[in-house]
């Protein structure tokens, strides 16, 4: 049975492609939790409609768990800054796991509380439950391979990657 999953994890450019290398099906990015139908990338930039960049993970979960997909978001995110990712500030940057059931709400619960007991921090990942999802515009849609340079260059520009 395949699932989806919806993870905000600041400039979807830049969360985009790690999942495709552990088993999920296919991956969109576009914009999640706000109020605003059909949003802009310019609207949801701007801080205008509630909504964060977020990514649509399409996944058989006997290939890959949603456990093992919190493994991938943690691992490529920053759980304790408050304002955004890396260089990517304001509300549309922040964190959030958008759950579409009680059990992926209790794991990603979970695993919020071991973070912050492991780590002695207060996290910033906002636990929601899934209402909506818009895909992006066309362009945003595997940017990485559109333009890879463009790419190379915001993941260390972002202090996610390093030189």
């Amino acid at each position: 049975m395949i699932k989806k999953a919806y993870f905000a994890g600041g400039c979807f450019w830049c969360v985009t492609p790690i999942y495709k290398l552990y088993g999920v099906d296919s991956v969109t990015c576009g914009y999640a939790g706000g109020t605003e139908e059909n949003p802009t990338y310019e609207q949801v930039k701007a801080q205008k409609t509630g909504h964060r960049e977020t990514i649509e993970l399409t996944y058989d979960p006997d290939v890959v768990s949603f456990d093992e997909l919190l493994d991938i978001y943690f691992a490529n995110v920053d759980p304790f800054d408050p304002e955004g990712q890396f260089i990517d500030k304001g509300f549309s940057y922040t964190l959030a796991i958008f759950y579409t059931s009680e059990e992926e709400r209790i794991i990603a619960a979970r695993r919020l509380l071991k973070i912050e007991e492991e780590s002695g921090k207060k996290t910033y990942v906002e636990l929601l439950p899934y209402t909506n999802f818009y895909r992006a515009e066309e362009y945003h849609q595997d940017y990485y391979l559109k333009n890879p340079e463009a790419f190379e260059e915001e993941l260390i520009q972002s202090g996610r990657k390093k030189q």
